[in-house]
């Protein structure tokens, strides 16, 4: 299969277990040779690859980098995004924060453990769903809140979740700003400061707005996002062709928001930004692209 500049073979399981991936050194080395040593993108793209950090694959990294394995345990387990365990296709986060819970988070989640079969933080036999609960997603004031793949949903309640997890199995339906109930607005921060990147005083969509620095090519200026996670309005200090590709940089530190993943729809590495309460979002610097993702 082809997978962004590299050439791999298909993903091997063992046919006993699916869940025991049999790790290739090519994908490690292609790995390494992508983002010439930085460890964290490196572990991005590994985890990428397998839906998870396996063992033999940290081993091997270990080995090539020549840095100690507990040192490469140590950063991968420092964030919340990397996983030790192979996950599910489908993975299903519940939030157990106080709001949540007092509008029956737990009862939520515990249906869903039942219709699953399995307890939080644990993935079925068939590797088709991960279940996992979560302290706060930072959706409060909508809570209860259930995220799958990446989509939230408010209003699930006991009764409705066999129904839910059918219609997580047969896969969501694209985002839609104007009819979609479950678009929810997000705060985001720079990933190398840390600093906020919201603009209280300026409004999109009714919110605060997402406000960062553009570059293309001679012009420089300022870009203001939506910042409702499935909407695509923005506005700019000047004009951006359809399908240009434009360079972002926060407007605190001045260093470059590009991240390691690539868009799903056209290749270009996607701008990145930390969502507050923990996770990402990454969206396409190709203007027209819709290759948005939400990963908490």
């Amino acid at each position: 299969m082809v997978q962004g500049q590299f050439v791999f073979t298909k993903n091997i399981h063992n046919m006993e277990n699916p869940g025991i991936t049999i790790v290739q050194e090519s994908v490690v080395d292609s790995c390494i040779n992508k983002h010439r040593g930085l460890l964290i993108s490196i572990l991005q793209e590994i985890q990428k690859y397998y839906n998870y950090l396996p063992r033999e694959a940290l081993e091997i990294l270990s080995q090539r980098l020549d840095i100690p394995l507990r040192d490469i345990y140590g950063v991968a387990s420092f964030y919340k995004s990397f996983s030790f365990q192979p996950k599910g296709k489908h993975v299903i986060t519940t939030c157990l924060g106080t709001a949540c819970h007092v509008r029956g988070g737990q009862k939520i989640a515990d249906a869903i453990n039942h219709e699953l079969k399995i307890n939080a933080g644990e993935t079925t036999k068939d590797m088709n769903f991960t279940h996992e609960t979560a302290a706060c997603l930072g959706c409060c004031a909508i809570g209860p809140i259930v995220v799958a793949d990446g989509e939230y949903h408010s209003g699930i309640r006991p009764g409705t979740v066999k129904r839910f997890i059918d219609k997580v199995k047969q896969g969501s339906d694209k985002v839609d700003l104007e009819n979609d109930k479950k678009i929810i607005p997000i705060e985001v921060s720079c990933p190398r400061c840390n600093h906020s990147l919201m603009k209280p005083e300026h409004l999109i969509d009714s919110r605060p707005c997402i406000h960062i620095t553009v570059s293309l090519k001679r012009k420089h200026g300022w870009l203001r996002l939506s910042s409702l996670y499935g909407s695509y309005n923005f506005e700019s200090e000047f004009e951006i062709p359809l399908e240009m590709r434009a360079n972002f940089f926060c407007p605190h530190c001045h260093e470059d928001l590009v991240g390691s993943s690539e868009c799903p729809e056209c290749g270009a590495k996607m701008l990145l930004m930390i969502v507050r309460g923990g996770g990402t979002v990454q969206i396409c610097p190709r203007r027209g692209c819709k290759g948005h993702l939400l990963d908490i």
